[in-house]
């Protein structure tokens, strides 16, 4: 009596069968991964503004203590890897806060450089939240 096996010797996929599965997940990784890495750099870009609208208050808090905003020895600007951040201009009554991107952020067309000053003027506009 022959003993009958559970399973069937040819099982498995073909070549073709798994070129096509390879085709289909380039094609999709093709599509999402641009859209990943769209929203990373947007993603860096408002942290940057928060870190730039927390570093405004900060300023602001000096200032009431104070009779002028803080320079950056008073006031270190935040460290940050995708943007690096300076303060300009600054006296009694002005200041303009600034992060400039660094490394892959650089491709943030139009957003490569954020400022605010003390009256909440931010530019780019079209980088900011309305």
């Amino acid at each position: 009596m022959k003993q009958q096996l559970f399973f069937d010797t040819n099982t498995g996929f073909s070549l073709l069968e798994l070129m096509i599965v390879l085709a289909i997940v380039g094609i999709l990784a093709m599509i999402a991964l641009p859209t990943y890495q769209s929203h990373i750099i947007h993603g860096r870009r408002v942290d940057a503004q928060n870190t730039l609208l927390k570093w405004h208050l900060q300023q602001e808090r000096y200032r009431i203590s104070h009779t002028q905003y803080a320079d950056e020895t008073a006031l270190p600007p935040p460290a940050g890897t995708a943007y690096q951040f300076s303060a300009a201009d600054i006296s009694a009554t002005h200041f303009t806060l600034t992060a400039e991107a660094t490394s892959a952020q650089q491709t943030d067309v139009g957003c490569t450089t954020l400022t605010i000053d003390q009256s909440m003027h931010k530019t780019p506009q079209a980088c900011w939240p309305r």
